[in-house]
């Protein structure tokens, strides 16, 4: 049996080797904790899962859904994008409803890559940028994130020839594995940069709403041109905690909303309506509720950048995502370093090179633990350092 190459040059998906290496420990009778997922351990709102008892029963809820989305979950997008960003977009035409961001962000490149078309990725970056390009038949050109520039993409740096012959863009702030963000200014570099080489931008935003310290970060669509240039993901899985719901939306130009429907009826068929309805639910949660929740996470990241200092370790401290990003000692990779306390302390954490090659010599540690098992896990790391 002979598989397709596209199936065959794929690394296996990050997250499901950390799964493999955490049940062998475990097999072997060692208790593991792992800072390695960004899936969070708090419950979706007891409203938002109140409002799906309500609904499982409905009649029309049994049924097929409709691709796009129903017209409620729609309009309630486009009425929380305006309350959180100033912004006003057509429920009906420029947002559709995704089964959680990865799959719409894993189906994007069926709407603009053919073979052998160029997207630019970010490195490190979320894996399914370039698996979604390849799968497409489609090349990546790698974006270096480096830390001396803010863990931001230099423009300047891609070669006008491959910007040229580029048809996407993506990015992702808040970032996710560094935790950095971007700002409105850098936005506009973007929106200048993708009409001089026609591409489409596409933001994946999916943790703009988990902030510490006060912080807001903005969206790409606030900025003046992005709605002609471009679409952004969001997902309701980090921002309510509902990882295991599966729902998320695109919002941005109504052509490429167009494009990714055309492609999703042919494969999908849609999110389950009662999810809908709890999604329509989240959205109309209360900013006390989100700013409860954050609080939680920023003290979770205040104790892992203290226990993280303690050994010796580099951190710039995140404004907003689920995760610190940490330099490893001299003279470890980031491979040898996860290997070592992963085999001497029983601690999962994530390997920056598993986010591409310029995520080298970085370790992503998630805030996704629950207090006793974190506080327990970083004791394990100061005393396993302390000898």
């Amino acid at each position: 049996m002979k598989f397709a190459s596209r199936v065959e040059k794929i690394p296996p998906y990050l997250f499901v080797e950390i799964s493999r290496k955490i049940a062998q420990k475990k097999a072997e009778g060692i208790e593991v904790i792992s800072f390695g997922i960004g899936d969070p351990d708090l419950p979706t709102p007891d409203p938002v899962v109140e409002r799906l008892r309500q609904t499982a029963g409905d009649g029309p809820n049994h049924r097929y859904p409709e691709t796009e989305g129903l017209p409620e979950f729609r309009s309630a997008v486009a009425a929380w994008y305006n309350r959180r960003f100033g912004i006003s977009v057509d429920p009906v035409k420029e947002v559709i409803s995704l089964i959680g961001a990865k799959e719409g962000i894993g189906h994007a490149a069926l709407c603009f890559i053919e073979p052998g078309d160029i997207a630019l990725v970010p490195d490190p970056g979320y894996p399914v940028y370039s698996v979604g390009t390849w799968f497409a038949g489609g090349e990546c050109h790698w974006m270096p994130l480096r830390e001396e520039n803010g863990w931001l993409p230099d423009l300047e740096a891609i070669p006008a020839d491959v910007a040229d012959r580029a048809k996407v863009m993506w990015l992702n702030y808040p970032n996710n594995p560094t935790g950095a963000v971007a700002d409105i200014a850098y936005f506009e570099q973007v929106v200048e940069f993708a009409r001089k080489h026609d591409l489409a931008v596409m933001h994946d935003a999916c943790y703009t709403d988990v902030v510490f310290d006060g912080y807001s970060h903005p969206s790409f669509l606030e900025t003046p041109g992005a709605m002609e240039v471009g679409v952004e993901f969001h997902s309701l899985s980090k921002t309510y905690n509902m990882t295991g719901w599966r729902i998320g939306m695109a919002v941005g130009n109504a052509d490429m909303i167009n494009a990714m429907l055309i492609v999703k009826s042919n494969l999908d068929s849609g999110v389950p309506q009662a999810i809908q309805e709890m999604g329509i639910e989240a959205l109309e949660t209360t900013d006390e509720w989100l700013d409860g929740r954050n609080a939680i996470y920023q003290n979770r990241r205040d104790k892992v950048l203290r226990a993280l200092e303690t050994i010796g370790l580099h951190v710039d401290p995140p404004k907003a995502s689920l995760y610190v990003w940490a330099r490893v000692p001299e003279g470890q990779t980031s491979a040898s370093f996860t290997e070592k306390i992963l085999d001497e302390c029983a601690i999962v954490v994530t390997p920056g090179n598993g986010y591409g090659q310029y995520g080298e010599g970085y370790i992503r540690l998630s805030l996704t633990i629950g207090d006793a098992d974190l506080d327990r896990g970083l004791e394990r790391l100061i005393q396993w350092s302390s000898k």
